[in-house]
C-alpha cells in the first residue's frame, strides 16, 4: 500500500479529499477487516493496525497544521474514522479519543512545553492519548460527582492515587488525561497529564466485554505516582461550571455515531451477500429474487440513507451543536434497528459463529453505552422543549398557540 499522505503540509488538507486518499481508505477497510474476527476471538489489541496508521500519517490527522499536523476537518475526519470502523471498529474507537483529544483546542491551556512534547511524540512515535474517567464505585462522571482518584500536592509534585476502569486502548497509550481531585481544602477537579511508563501505574487486564472486545479498555491503577506540578492540565475548583466546547461535542457525536453507521453497514452488506447465495431447494432460485427480501434490503438502504444524510450534514456545518447529541441518538439507534433486522432476516445463520452478523450485532450493542446515554440526551431534549415553550408563553400574551396562529397568518 502507497501512502498519499507524502507531500508538503500545504497539500495535505486537499490530499485528505482527493480519489486517492479514497481508494486508500477502501484498501486500509479491507486490511483491519482480515484480523477483526481473530482479535473478536481472543480479546487480542490490533498493535498492527496502530502501526500501519502511524506509517500513513493518520494518528496526526487531527493535530493542527500550525503543531506539524494535518489539521483535518471534521467531514475529512468522519471520513476516515468510517473507513477504519468497516475494517475493525475498536481500532476506530480507540482512535476517535486521539482524534478528539487533538482537535479539542484543549491544549491551548497547557504549558507550551507539554503541548509541544505530546504533539511531537504523536508525529514522531505515533504516540496515543486518551482520557481516564471512569471509576468502580462512581462510574461514569458524566451522572454527576466527584473522583475517587486523588492528587496530592508534595515539594516534588503531584502524587495520584486512584483506580479507572474502561481504560480505552490502554495497551498502547502514551499519555493518560487522569480525571482526579487535588487533595486541597477546596480540591481542584479536572485532568491530571500522566505519562504511562511512569512508576507506579499497573494495568489489570479485566475488558472481556460482549462487544468491541479489542479496545483493552482494562483497569488501570495509580500507587502513589508522581507527576511535576504542571501536569494539572486542565483543572478548576470543584463546583465550578464546566467550561463545555460545544463544537467538540458535535465532534464526538459525529464520530461515535460513524463507528456505529459503519458497523451497520457492514451488516447490512453481509445480508446482501448472503441472501444472493442462499438457494433453498424448494425454490431453486436466490432468496434474493424473493420480493420479501427484497423490500426488507431496501428498508436497510432507506434506515442507512438517512444515517448519512444526518451524518454529512453535520460533518459539513449544517447542524448546530446544540442538536449533537440527538444525532448520536438517531444514528446509533439506526445502527442498532438495521442489525437486528438482518439477523431477524438470515435467523440462524445470522447468530452462527461462522458468520460475522453476530458480531456486528455484538459491537453495534455498545454505542448505547458511550456518554451522553439515551435517557439523558431524550430527557434534556425534552426539558429544553418545555423551556421553550414557558418562554414562548413569557414573551407573548396570545400563548405558543396564539403565537402559531400569526405566525401561519402572516403566512399566508
Amino acid at each position: 500500500m502507497t501512502s498519499v499522505l507524502r507531500l508538503p503540509i500545504a497539500e495535505h488538507s486537499h490530499q485528505l479529499d482527493s480519489p486517492e486518499f479514497a481508494a486508500l481508505l477502501d484498501t486500509l477497510s479491507a486490511e483491519f477487516a482480515a484480523t477483526a474476527e481473530q482479535h473478536d476471538r481472543d480479546g487480542s489489541f490490533p498493535h498492527k493496525n496502530f502501526e500501519r496508521l502511524h506509517e500513513l500519517g493518520l494518528l496526526g490527522l487531527t493535530v493542527p497544521r500550525a503543531l506539524g499536523g494535518l489539521g483535518a476537518n471534521l467531514a475529512q475526519t468522519t471520513r476516515v474514522i468510517a473507513a477504519v470502523a468497516r475494517g475493525e471498529p475498536s481500532t476506530a474507537l480507540v482512535l476517535t479519543m486521539q482524534y478528539l483529544h487533538h482537535a479539542s483546542g484543549r491544549g491551548a491551556k497547557w504549558p507550551q512545553h507539554l503541548l509541544q512534547r505530546v504533539n511531537d511524540e504523536t508525529l514522531r512515535d505515533g504516540a496515543l492519548i486518551n482520557a481516564l474517567r471512569v471509576e468502580p464505585e462512581l462510574g461514569t462522571p458524566a451522572r454527576g460527582g466527584l473522583p475517587g482518584t486523588v492528587a496530592r500536592r508534595t515539594p516534588e509534585g503531584w502524587r495520584i492515587s486512584g483506580r479507572k476502569i474502561y481504560s480505552t486502548g490502554i495497551p498502547r497509550l502514551t499519555w493518560l488525561a487522569v480525571w482526579a481531585r487535588s487533595d486541597d481544602v477546596e480540591p481542584l477537579v479536572g485532568s491530571w497529564l500522566v505519562r504511562r511508563d511512569t512508576p507506579g501505574i499497573t494495568i489489570n487486564e479485566t475488558w472481556d466485554h460482549l462487544g468491541m472486545r479489542a479496545t483493552g479498555s482494562h483497569e488501570v491503577v495509580f500507587d502513589d505516582v508522581l507527576v511535576p506540578l504542571d501536569h494539572a492540565v486542565d483543572v478548576s475548583l470543584a463546583g465550578a461550571a464546566p467550561q463545555l466546547d460545544a463544537s467538540l461535542l458535535l465532534w464526538m457525536s459525529v464520530l461515535l455515531a460513524a463507528i456505529y453507521d459503519a458497523v451497520a453497514r457492514n451488516a447490512r452488506d453481509w445480508l446482501a451477500g448472503w441472501l444472493e447465495e442462499r438457494v433453498p431447494a424448494n425454490l431453486g432460485a436466490p432468496l434474493s429474487s424473493l420480493p420479501r427480501f427484497q423490500e426488507a434490503l431496501g428498508q436497510l438502504d432507506a434506515w442507512l440513507f438517512s444515517s448519512r444524510v444526518i451524518l454529512d450534514a453535520a460533518a459539513n456545518g449544517a447542524v448546530p451543536p446544540s442538536d449533537a447529541f440527538r444525532i448520536k441518538y438517531l444514528v446509533t439507534n439506526t445502527a442498532i434497528q438495521v442489525v437486528e433486522k438482518a439477523i431477524e432476516l438470515s435467523g440462524n445463520p445470522g447468530l452462527s459463529r461462522a458468520n460475522p452478523l453476530e458480531r456486528y450485532y455484538r459491537d453495534v450493542l455498545c454505542s448505547r453505552i458511550h456518554t451522553p446515554q439515551n435517557d439523558t440526551i431524550l430527557i434534556n431534549s425534552g426539558r429544553a422543549a418545555f423551556a421553550a415553550r414557558a418562554a414562548a408563553k413569557k414573551a407573548s400574551p396570545a400563548g405558543v398557540a396564539g403565537i402559531s396562529t400569526i405566525t401561519a397568518k402572516d403566512a399566508s
